[in-house]
């Protein structure tokens, strides 16, 4: 069957691809309001110390929510927060080797809901004593009754919702990425101004520097992260989640606000580009998909490549499509730098979604949603992720399902699968709430060994913790070499060499360790492996067909090794990464016209490498002797 333009946007809104709806919301929004028009020139970030104190630019006054005559409400005093100091956080040295692993690698993530960000159905204890509507974060630093009060409440939650013990848990199952959603509050009192946190932007002065210890706390359990600017300037979807509790997106018909939504993108990207475990810079978070939407997208992306930091001009970076996959597929396809499609997929908020039963829900996800995201995919060199799902599904939905438990997890299960087969990543809706055990819908840790797996280790099994195993693990992947020029073009099509490790010796599980005789003997090489190329082929000079086919395979098959080499991970964003290293190789080594014969030997290197990767890291029964 042949779609038109029309009747193929109606069938990917029918399957959830384009048109969406947001997270929940408590209550209706308020009435819109219109915002001021305000025409302010771009200023400059200011440059200072990664964690530094930040200071008031003069004339900025502090109008304070407790200098109100309001009568506090009951219940809502506020003990003083003494908070542990945070000041002195700075990023470690940038590893360029080690950020191209976090960056390219396929990610298996989760959210930081509302943790820099509140959202009212999340963390309701937060709202308890908020301002207004008390639906936003703007209504809890405006209450409480004082901005010191909103101060301590806030840094109390940001000092104790989520832990170095949270990463290391996330780490231990698997998760590669978390999603790090921040409001442009955070960067503290510079940025709030000429906003409707200007008022209370003494609230956010110690805000940025537990950013940046949220991000080193990952670093140090090898765990990367993508920030996610949630609240933009004027609201770019008028939702709660963007700060904002009035109801309107006032971004994109107010050049001030879309001015300061760039400059602090550019605050982000001098700050985190050179941060090792930061996989990207998420520019906006579930926008409206207003015309003007591609325009801001092309604007901040050539400002943010502009930057003063060498990583500029290749940094990731993510942008949501607005619920609107063909748009953004297009849009993604035709660029050549790393820019990613952020896709979210939930199944709760319309008519027909409510009714449709789990097992169906599933049956789509399996057939036709995974079809269009593969479609989607390879046209945009598969920098796309799903950066927002759950388990979620209505009582409706579960209702008639004579196993709803497996119902559930065969939703959810399916979903995992989908999006990392058809997609770079994928980052589950959220990792915690509050009352998170009785909600594995949307809930992460309730989830977790329920309605989905108990891991996510990227090779399906966790890493070794022994120190020795760990050790010999790690010399086996090092010790990998990619076939021998003949065998790469003796194979069919010359790009399918069955690549296997081989043992002289595996050391048994819980067994006594010797390192030296381990060097000697436990070894896993590919079959045929060696180091240096030859330059013929059947006794004739190889030409230069051949010589980028055994190119192409050689690095996809050590790509598998150098990523597997780092916590087990593998290579996700292939298409990006094959294009990115033509072009470091240049048309001295890959004539115009020949690239695809390098793309495609690349791909077929990689998967046999990962096969042996695997091989190695999840041995068959009995290869233990």
């Amino acid at each position: 069957m042949i779609f038109n333009a029309a009747s193929f946007s109606a069938l990917l809104q029918a399957l959830r691809l384009t048109q969406g709806s947001f997270k929940p919301d408590p209550t209706a929004l308020a009435p819109t309001v219109t915002g001021n028009n305000d025409t302010n020139t771009v200023t400059p970030p200011p440059t200072r110390p990664v964690g530094a104190a930040q200071s008031v630019p003069s004339g900025l006054n502090f109008l304070e929510a407790g200098d109100s005559s309001a009568p506090q409400p009951k219940g809502c005093d506020v003990e003083p927060y003494d908070a542990p100091p945070v000041e002195n956080q700075v990023f470690a040295p940038f590893d360029a080797t080690k950020a191209n692993i976090y960056r390219y690698r396929q990610q298996q993530s989760v959210n930081l809901g509302s943790w820099f960000v509140q959202e009212n159905w999340m963390v309701p204890s937060l709202f308890k004593c908020a301002s207004g509507n008390k639906l936003s974060e703007l209504d809890i630093a405006s209450g409480w009754g004082s901005s010191d009060s909103a101060q301590s409440v806030l840094e109390r939650h940001w000092d104790t919702w989520i832990d170095e013990k949270d990463f290391e848990y996330l780490a231990s199952i698997g998760i590669n990425t978390v999603r790090l959603p921040i409001g442009y509050w955070n960067l503290g009192q510079y940025y709030c101004q000429g906003t409707p946190f200007e008022e209370v932007c003494k609230v956010y002065r110690n805000s940025w520097s537990r950013i940046v210890r949220a991000i080193n706390m990952a670093a140090n359990v090898g765990i990367g992260v993508l920030v996610d600017l949630h609240g933009a300037v004027g609201s770019q979807n008028g939702q709660p989640h963007s700060g904002i509790s009035d109801g309107a997106t006032n971004m994109f018909k107010d050049p001030a606000s879309m001015d300061k939504t760039i400059n602090v993108l550019m605050f982000l990207m001098q700050q985190l580009a050179p941060v090792t475990n930061i996989v990207g810079i998420q520019i906006l978070n579930e926008p409206k998909n207003v015309p003007e939407l591609t325009d801001f997208y092309t604007r901040a992306i050539t400002s943010m490549r502009q930057a003063p930091t060498p990583m500029a001009s290749t940094f990731p970076l993510y942008l949501h499509n607005g619920f609107d996959l063909e748009r953004f597929s297009d849009y993604v396809s035709q660029r050549e730098d790393f820019v990613v499609q952020d896709h979210h997929s939930y199944f709760v908020f319309t008519p027909s979604d409510a009714a449709e039963p789990a097992s169906d829900h599933t049956h789509d996800v399996q057939g036709t949603i995974a079809d269009t995201l593969a479609r989607a995919s390879d046209k945009q060199r598969r920098n796309i992720v799903v950066d927002e799902w759950s388990c979620a599904l209505t009582a409706q939905s579960i209702a008639n399902e004579p196993d709803k438990d497996k119902a559930r997890r065969d939703f959810c299960e399916g979903q995992m699968d989908v999006y990392t087969n058809a997609t770079a990543g994928w980052s589950f809706w959220s990792y915690k709430k509050e009352e998170c055990e009785g909600d594995p819908g949307w809930c992460f840790k309730a989830a977790v060994n329920n309605s989905l797996p108990a891991t996510f280790f990227s090779y399906g099994q966790a890493p070794v913790t022994d120190k020795w195993k760990q050790q010999a693990l790690t010399a086996s992947i090092g010790n990998i070499t990619a076939p021998s020029t003949s065998d790469i073009l003796a194979r069919p099509q010359a790009n399918n060499v069955n690549a296997a490790a081989s043992s002289t010796r595996r050391e048994a599980p819980g067994s006594s360790y010797d390192s030296s005789s381990h060097s000697r003997h436990h070894r896993f090489n590919a079959v045929h492996g060696h180091h240096h190329r030859r330059e013929t082929y059947n006794g004739e000079e190889l030409t230069d067909g051949q010589r980028l086919t055994v190119k192409g395979y050689t690095d996809g098959f050590i790509a598998a090794k150098a990523f597997a080499m780092v916590q087990n991970s593998k290579l996700g964003f292939v298409g990006q990464y094959v294009a990115d290293s033509l072009a470091q190789l240049g048309p001295s080594v890959v004539k115009p016209g020949m690239e695809q014969i390098y793309r495609d030997a690349f791909g077929q290197g990689l998967s046999d490498g990962q096969g042996v990767v695997m091989s190695i890291i999840n041995p068959s029964p009995g290869s233990w002797q």
